[in-house]
């Protein structure tokens, strides 16, 4: 940890993480962010080096943190980005220990996420406009909501993901990882309204399938901001981002079909655990319906 330019541990582990890891650069990027804050605690608290660092000082950090009114989950995650850096120092010999190894965060109340019900997303798309960035905008929005795709995974998309015949995308997810999900007949008609106009807009040496004004790969905050502008101007009573359409395909799908385990594929989850907290969404949803239908859950007034 010496001043000037970042630490060599700490860019070595990051290039692992790109290069052997294959982490996409978004969560390079976060574990940037999170790395280089813990770093600069640690110069003030005269901590030079990563090996320096202890277990006493670490629950130090998240106290600290903690006072400031972070909240729990991002603990969890910065301290889930320093137990990484320390597992890749312990395997090249450049530290002891793993002084953040058993470190308890405070406790994260287990939110729900949120969801959109079907008559806000057929509001959110049935938008007839000829404007190329319009019919893109569209297309985003029924493929993230047709796929369960996560914001990265959209802008990743190229030209050659798609199988036009088979109605099918490859996907690339986290860990590099690759999945093929289906595509459903709105979005592919959505689709190939926006293949129709992206010669308009795309650069010839372009692959991306979804492009910005200047012709290049759409930018993430991009999407952000015009998913946004399309809830406003649908005049929808939430903010509207991808992890919503995602969550609401999923919920949305357990709903209908009640197989957890294909929704877990479809999403890309490692683990079924992460798909889980959909069907806590599901009984929430029966549970509702149970007390307004059945004589014996109604409430008395």
């Amino acid at each position: 940890m010496t001043d000037g330019a970042a630490p060599a541990p700490l860019e070595t582990f990051l290039q692992h993480l790109a290069h052997e890891r294959r982490a996409s650069p978004l969560t390079v990027a976060s574990y940037r962010r999170d790395l280089q804050r813990i770093e600069r605690w640690c110069r003030d608290q005269g901590i030079v080096d990563w090996p320096q660092l202890d277990h006493q000082a670490v629950r130090r950090y998240v106290a600290w943190r903690h006072r400031g009114g972070t909240s729990g989950r991002t603990l969890q995650r910065e301290l889930s980005a320093l137990r990484g850096l320390f597992r890749y120092l312990l395997r090249e010999g450049l530290a002891s220990h793993n002084p953040a190894v058993g470190v308890r965060t405070p406790k994260v109340a287990h939110k729900l996420p949120a969801t959109l019900e079907a008559d806000q997303l057929c509001a959110l798309l049935d938008h007839p406009d000829d404007d190329p960035l319009a019919v893109r905008d569209t297309a985003m929005i029924e493929l993230f909501y047709s796929s369960g795709l996560r914001l990265a995974e959209l802008v990743s998309l190229d030209l050659e993901t798609i199988d036009r015949g088979d109605g099918t995308l490859t996907v690339t997810g986290k860990g590099a990882k690759t999945r093929t999900v289906p595509v459903g007949r709105k979005a592919c008609a959505a689709l190939e309204r926006w293949l129709a106009v992206r010669p308009t807009l795309a650069a010839a040496d372009e692959p991306a399938l979804f492009v910005s004004r200047r012709g290049r790969r759409i930018h993430p905050r991009t999407v952000q901001q015009r998913l946004a502008r399309w809830a406003q101007i649908e005049g929808a009573t939430r903010g509207v981002h991808p992890h919503l359409l995602r969550h609401s395909f999923a919920t949305h799908l357990l709903e209908s079909s009640g197989d957890l385990r294909a929704v877990q594929e479809l999403l890309g989850h490692a683990d079924i655990t992460t798909t889980q907290v959909y069907t806590h969404l599901d009984f929430q949803h029966l549970a509702s319906v149970y007390d307004q239908a059945h004589p014996r859950a109604k409430k008395r007034r």
